[in-house]
């Protein structure tokens, strides 16, 4: 992968015990750690000027995830371990960098992620920011805030629900807007911020996002044929799968950790990629009658993402430990891109308690 970084950004491949990745380094040396974890369909490059601008005496660190950028495209996504290779991933790059403890920012994916890492590891976090996160549950397939599955086998969730034009175009380079359904750039500047916003860095932003792995064990992934509708359900590789809540942790883990870190949940206002009426969710999509055969509400409704987050970090706030929920209006699904002030106001007095 060649996407530039800014100045004062430092690139290094860094091998650890699981994998060897590209890792994005800025700010004091000797300062204290705050590990930046991305999205799907994304890479390290996102975090970039949210490293930059971090306050003195803190070091920033981003890394290309299993599966993205230039990780070793050897080392694929178990996707029945549901976020454990990217928690362990996260772990070993902790222990390579002689890391033991620092503050954690996930972005969507890498927000599910830290929900797993937490439950592994609390004693290596010293604060929590979730932007725009995955539900704790997974993504897709359940139907209200304790994460119901729709059906036994989770279909509608996993490899199979994603549009297989918009994998194969990235494969393919595709930097066009000749197929508004699966362009990845118009994918990216319709969802990943809320329009008319364009980032100053849409080329290098755009070549992040074409950098994912692509692949039957990679990007989507595999998936069964079910009889429920919309008749596939979770294979085994790739992130997609292992998003499917089929494979997630028991997050009632999360209540019984000691120490409990404090957690900022930041959001934008107009999210629609993780929502309670997410465009990118079979329930949605078939409520809104975009997808034939919609069994209705009572079977498999919009997954309310939102609402499981909250309903999670109550009971996180209700055994001990805190939270902050901030929504950034007029924000999409990257709301530290489209509204940087704002999001680092929050961000920055949060690590700096």
């Amino acid at each position: 992968m060649s996407v530039p970084t800014l100045p004062g950004v430092t690139v290094k491949m860094v091998t650890s015990s699981r994998i060897s990745t590209r890792v994005l380094l800025a700010g004091d040396d000797n300062g204290v750690p705050v590990i930046f974890v991305h999205g799907n369909a994304s890479s390290a490059t996102f975090w970039e000027e949210t490293m930059l601008a971090l306050p003195s005496g803190f070091r920033g660190i981003a890394y290309d995830q299993r599966g993205y950028g230039d990780a070793d495209r050897a080392k694929k996504i178990d996707a029945t371990r549901g976020m454990g290779d990217w928690s362990d991933d996260l772990a070993a790059l902790m222990d390579a960098l002689n890391v033991q403890r620092a503050h954690l920012a996930g972005h969507s994916l890498g927000g599910a992620v830290l929900f797993h890492f937490l439950m592994e590891h609390p004693d290596r976090v010293l604060s929590v920011t979730l932007v725009d996160p995955g539900s704790p549950f997974g993504f897709g397939g359940t139907k209200d805030v304790n994460g119901t599955p729709c059906y036994d086998d989770f279909a509608g969730s996993g490899g199979g629900v994603v549009n297989p034009e918009f994998p194969k175009l990235m494969a393919a380079g595709d930097r066009g807007t000749d197929n508004p359904q699966a362009s990845p750039r118009i994918v990216m500047n319709s969802f990943y911020w809320k329009p008319p916003f364009v980032p100053a860095r849409e080329e290098d932003l755009l070549s992040s996002l074409l950098s994912e792995h692509v692949g039957g064990q990679e990007y989507p992934g595999d998936f069964v044929p079910s009889a429920n509708w919309p008749n596939v359900a979770p294979g085994m590789w790739g992130p997609i799968n292992a998003s499917s809540p089929k494979y997630q942790k028991d997050i009632s883990g999360l209540y019984a950790i000691n120490p409990k870190p404090p957690v900022l949940w930041v959001r934008g206002s107009d999210d629609q990629i993780v929502a309670d009426l997410s465009l990118f969710d079979f329930g949605g999509l078939g409520k809104l009658g975009f997808v034939p055969g919609w069994p209705g509400d009572e079977v498999f409704p919009p997954q309310p993402m939102v609402g499981q987050t909250r309903a999670v970090l109550d009971k996180y706030a209700a055994a001990g430990g805190q939270y902050q929920e901030v929504v950034i209006a007029e924000a999409g699904h990257t709301p530290f891109i489209e509204k940087p002030d704002e999001f680092n106001r929050a961000f920055h007095a949060h690590i700096g308690r």
